[in-house]
């Protein structure tokens, strides 16, 4: 039971203190589980995140479920949930009874406008830590670089990127094992 307890804190804690969404999240989740908790490692946060990204919903709920189901099953996967969305729960209705006397107030929207670009600057953070970690050598770097253009440049859904370095990273793996380089 403390442990479940403890997954619903670390959550809540992390929903309380984010703005900006769930990869906004990420490096606080990271340190949280990885550093201060040392429930999963760092690689097992990046097949977390990669299995996260890829499932409907929320990056950062789909990792809570994760973690959560990983240390406590599903007690675990319900209460790193929970704490994960109770804070943007409370907090829209909060916002719901008062909207209509902040939606003009300029001191509101000047705080939203700062909470907006710090929010910028942990997805970035998340994204360096990230991509430091599972980009692997030169065909790594090459992956992402054209998976970046093509959403960036050439405009198509990320979802055919990830198909794309998912057949690309096959092919590879495929043919440097035909030539004997990997077994």
């Amino acid at each position: 039971m403390k442990l479940i307890w403890e997954l619903f804190l670390v959550f809540l804690k992390v929903g309380t203190f984010t703005f900006g969404g769930g990869f906004a999240m990420l490096p606080l989740i990271q340190n949280e589980v990885v550093k201060e908790k040392n429930w999963i490692s760092e690689e097992e946060m990046i097949d977390c995140l990669a299995l996260s990204q890829s499932l409907p919903g929320m990056i950062a709920i789909n990792t809570a479920i994760y973690i959560g189901y990983k240390k406590k099953g599903l007690a675990g996967s319900l209460a790193a949930s929970l704490g994960a969305i109770l804070p943007a729960f409370v907090s829209i209705l909060i916002i719901l009874l008062f909207l209509s006397s902040i939606e003009d107030n300029q001191y509101v929207n000047g705080a939203f406008e700062g909470i907006k670009a710090a929010s910028v600057a942990l997805i970035a953070v998340a994204a360096y830590k990230l991509g430091r970690q599972a980009i692997k050598g030169k065909f790594g770097i090459f992956i992402t670089a054209i998976s970046f253009i093509l959403i960036i440049l050439a405009g198509i859904n990320a979802i055919w990127a990830i198909v794309f370095g998912g057949l690309a990273g096959l092919t590879y793996y495929l043919y440097r094992r035909k030539k004997g380089k990997m077994v």
